[in-house]
């Protein structure tokens, strides 16, 4: 049966662009006070942003299709780690701390957009298969992460270690991981029901 998509569409594309646009705040943010947490998690925005665009394109695909773009999809969403391991590698070497309140201001901002994005996304969440599961997965992991960037920010204003911003940016890496396999396991599932159906 035919699902009417232009609501999801709707949805998916006031997500794309509210992740683009605090790709650019956070991006910022991070560079000016040397946050490796809010580095990897502008990362993330981006490449929330890119999937969502993805998906309004993909929406209109057949099954095969979709199932296809979802896998290709669980592999952007491993991005994020591999700007990890490079923002570690620089913060161990040199292991200045980031400024505590702009952290702080900063993971709040990204916390509320990923929840709006997350409850615009939840009632879709189980259309099209694998593309609007990947959407949801990466703004409720999202959101999960920026509590714990804040949580990082209040942390790094008494104990002045950049270990905090570091420990972060690792579970941001690993929930990536995560939501990667499952996305994966998704679309191959979609795929074979896609064929079984041909």
């Amino acid at each position: 049966m035919k699902i009417d998509t232009s609501s999801l569409r709707r949805a998916v594309l006031i997500v794309a662009l509210l992740n683009l646009a605090y790709f650019g705040v956070e991006f910022t943010v991070a560079l000016t006070i040397g946050s490796a947490s809010l580095l990897a998690d502008s990362a993330d925005f981006f490449e929330d942003a890119a999937v969502n665009f993805l998906i309004v394109a993909a929406l209109g695909w057949s099954a095969t299709r979709r199932a296809q773009v979802g896998m290709l999809l669980s592999a952007i969403l491993l991005a994020p780690a591999v700007a990890f391991v490079w923002v570690v590698w620089q913060k161990v070497n040199v292991p200045v701390p980031p400024e505590a309140v702009p952290l702080t201001i900063t993971g709040g901002g990204a916390l509320i957009i990923n929840l709006f994005c997350a409850f615009l996304l939840a009632r879709h969440r189980h259309h099209s298969g694998s593309l609007t599961k990947a959407a949801f997965l990466s703004a409720r992991n999202d959101a999960l992460a920026n509590v714990a960037i804040i949580a990082a920010g209040i942390v790094t204003l008494y104990l002045h270690s950049a270990w905090p911003d570091i420990i972060v940016g690792f579970g941001i890496a690993c929930m990536n991981l995560d939501a990667a396999r499952a996305v994966w396991t998704a679309a191959r599932d979609e795929h074979r029901l896609a064929k079984a159906e041909a």
